[in-house]
């Protein structure tokens, strides 16, 4: 009897606990997740196991046009009438627009939920889901230092050179980059495959935000020195006028192509060069990485947690595994040829002789990655960028395909932004 007593003691006094926490949120039936792409899915699907009872929906809305911001937040708007199914229990966000959630009531600390260790995680992705106060939102499960990704044949034929450090000595400034270029074209060959290729280098690397405090559109530097390269590489014939996602640009990556260059981080390489790894028209083995011009960053996916969810237990569970849980971020790297977001699982890839990417033609990708990440800083972004960034480059796509001139594509960005963010004060 006294040990059925002390036996219900005990659960009286861990249930008390469990109230006080914050451990005692209520775990809904339907954990609606919202998304624009498969890609976390996937891994979702493959590495993370659902408690029995918990069904899954996914609710995937392209990002073209902020179609995919439009969507969430009319679902956020709706968070607190919703049913408990129907609440948005988490939901995914990229750099260019991560702060307008972050930096909103519509997302709550995760700290809060038991998100709480981020010893591993590479300090740019906290920064960038944590609002003005330092509350953390969300998390990353990758990292995303990006490279020059090139053709190892291409660059051995205009270069002389085809392995990762003596290329890169040859292309470590625009001066290079830029010359380099020349001498591809004279050898029937494209320096990059789309007028947007370099556009991530230049904007990441900007020195002022697309929008200063008082709500004025600014161009900077960067962007204008963006702009006076494109000019010149489309008038000497040393890229395409192919948007950075056309098809045109993808052809380039089959092993018939004439590109050596193009740019991008870990993802890119499962994500975006499905045509370089085609096993009848692809090159695999024939591509490598450096560092390039000038370090940046591209993209990355971040998972917040909004404010309402009935899932917070099981949303802090799902962050966890991510970005501490070594096996799943393992997978991540050795299956998925992701460049993780925990440090002490790259840093054991970076070390080891015997890894290497087959598609890098055997290069430690993620040796070369982790050097690039002290690169990394996560500075003036807003909550506009997106649309933007997209923006600028249709709009003057239109002038370096000949379909207008530069001062029509511009006042047509400007007409764009005036339509989209009427607060913007256009210059």
């Amino acid at each position: 009897m006294k040990k059925i007593i002390a036996l219900v003691l005990a659960l009286v006094m861990v249930f008390a606990l469990c109230a006080c926490g914050g451990s005692s949120a209520k775990s809904g039936k339907v954990l609606n997740i919202y998304a624009w792409n498969e890609e976390f899915k996937g891994f979702f699907e493959k590495y993370y196991k659902v408690p029995d009872g918990v069904t899954v929906n996914w609710v995937i809305t392209p990002s073209d046009n902020g179609a995919y911001q439009q969507k969430l937040d009319e679902a956020l708007m709706n968070q607190s009438k919703a049913k408990a199914d129907e609440k948005v229990d988490m939901f995914l966000a990229e750099a260019d627009y991560i702060l307008k959630y972050v930096n909103s009531d519509a997302t709550q600390d995760i700290t809060k939920i038991g998100v709480t260790d981020f010893s591993n995680t590479y300090a740019y992705t906290v920064q960038a889901a944590s609002d003005p106060n330092g509350v953390v939102k969300g998390v990353s499960f990758q990292c995303c230092p990006s490279a020059l990704i090139y053709r190892r044949s291409i660059a051995q034929d205009v270069l002389g050179v085809s392995e990762p450090d003596e290329v890169q000595a040859k292309l470590d400034s625009w001066d290079k980059f830029e010359a380099v270029a020349a001498d591809a074209k004279a050898k029937g060959y494209y320096m990059t495959a789309s007028f947007a290729e370099t556009f991530r280098v230049f904007s990441n690397n900007c020195s002022s935000p697309w929008v200063d405090s008082g709500n004025n559109l600014q161009f900077d530097p960067q962007i204008n020195a963006w702009i006076e390269q494109t000019d010149k590489f489309i008038s000497n014939g040393y890229t395409l006028t192919a948007g950075i996602w056309d098809q045109e640009k993808n052809d380039q990556m089959f092993k018939s192509g004439k590109t050596m260059c193009f740019f991008g981080p870990a993802w890119y390489f499962n994500f975006c060069m499905g045509n370089a790894q085609d096993p009848d028209n692809g090159c695999s083995g024939d591509w490598a990485i450096c560092e390039g011009p000038a370090a940046h960053f591209w993209g990355g996916t971040w998972l917040l947690a909004p404010t309402g969810t009935d899932n917070a237990e099981l949303v802090a569970d799902i962050m966890n595994t991510f970005i501490n849980n070594e096996e799943v971020c393992t997978a991540l790297v050795a299956n998925e040829a992701q460049f993780s977001n925990n440090q002490a699982v790259n840093a054991k890839f970076a070390s080891d002789p015997n890894y290497g990417s087959a598609f890098l033609g055997g290069q430690n990708d993620v040796a070369v990655f982790s050097e690039m990440t002290d690169n990394i800083v996560w500075k003036n972004h807003t909550i506009y960028d997106q649309l933007l960034n997209e923006g600028l480059q249709n709009a003057l796509q239109d002038y370096f395909k000949g379909n207008v001139d530069k001062e029509k594509a511009l006042q047509n960005f400007y007409n764009y932004v005036n339509e989209t963010y009427p607060t913007i004060v256009i210059p």
